[in-house]
């Protein structure tokens, strides 16, 4: 059987390693963000599609026989996009969709709809590690005195986009103990995040809860009309009993 995984997250990687196993002819999809991404065990496309025309061509060259869409929770307009086609064209499909963070009662986190209901929760002149990443830093133009870091993967050569910040260069994974050093080193005031939810991005979170720093917490896409699982072993499920019905 042949799968489409679009990838991107710590859990695709996963989902690949068990596909894998189970003999499935996997291609797995990269959007090309990252260079050098770490080799996934499988057959990797690197690159967009070409928007929905370009993935309409690219399932009728390939014609995999199911699709499951791991990319990242806020990656809204792919998944839409997946859904849509892939119904329209009867390709059975998954959105693999991990569970939302919940604060526990230490935490101090402020939940935000819209990116523009940020600077309202945020002091001015305060120092703020964004981590929603780079292409919603435009978004951030208008917080009054602040001082931005963005931590990106890869090294650039432009300059960073607003008048006062810097990027912050690491590759994950990160530990708790990282985090503290890194949010002491540039005395964070705030951090703001999207509600992706996982392990791989929760040692930020309890460094800012130790640190009793305000988390602003974007508030993730509605994802309740889609086909969707919320764990590794529910995705095999769901695979493993779609082709036991053909």
């Amino acid at each position: 059987m042949k799968v489409l995984l679009l990838a991107g997250t710590q859990e695709a990687r996963l989902l690949v390693s068990r596909l894998v196993k189970k003999n499935y002819d996997v291609i797995a999809s990269l959007n090309g963000n990252t260079r050098n991404p770490n080799n996934l065990g499988c057959k990797t496309r690197i690159g967009g599609f070409g928007g929905s025309e370009g993935f309409r061509m690219w399932l009728t060259k390939f014609q995999p026989d199911i699709v499951i869409d791991a990319t990242h929770p806020f990656a809204c307009s792919i998944s839409t996009r997946t859904e849509i086609i892939c119904r329209d064209m009867k390709i059975p499909s998954i959105l693999f969709l991990r569970d939302e963070w919940i604060p526990k009662k230490t935490d101090n986190w402020r939940f935000v709809d819209k990116y523009e209901e940020i600077k309202n929760n945020i002091a001015s002149h305060s120092r703020v590690f964004l981590a929603t990443g780079t292409q919603s830093l435009d978004k951030f133009d208008k917080l009054e005195g602040c001082y931005i870091f963005c931590r990106k993967i890869d090294k650039t050569k432009n300059k960073f986009p607003l008048n006062c910040g810097e990027f912050i260069i690491g590759r994950p994974p990160f530990t708790v103990k990282d985090e503290l050093n890194l949010f002491r080193k540039l005395r964070i005031d705030y951090l703001v995040v999207k509600n992706s939810g996982g392990k791989a991005s929760e040692p930020k979170l309890k460094a800012a809860s130790i640190m009793d720093i305000p988390v602003i917490m974007l508030n993730r896409p509605d994802y309740s009309n889609f086909n969707k699982v919320n764990s590794i072993d529910k995705c095999m499920d769901w695979v493993s009993n779609f082709e036991n019905k053909t």
